[in-house]
């Protein structure tokens, strides 16, 4: 099983080797493209009041 954790703004592997600061940066104000689980794209709809981000493997996120 692979525990590889991916980055859900970019989609590349999360490493400690290589931080992604802009991504973080980023996610304060933009929610997830990617599934952090499986790096597949998520369908992701942003409302006045927050967004929702849906993956069809692992499902749904809110913020």
């Amino acid at each position: 099983m692979d525990t590889t954790v991916w980055c859900d703004r970019c989609g590349e592997a999360l490493t400690g080797d290589a931080p992604h600061p802009a991504c973080a940066a980023a996610r304060e104000l933009e929610p997830p493209r990617f599934c952090p689980q499986c790096r597949r794209r998520m369908k992701v709809q942003v409302l006045p009041r927050g967004w929702s981000a849906i993956c069809v493997e692992h499902g749904s996120a809110s913020g």
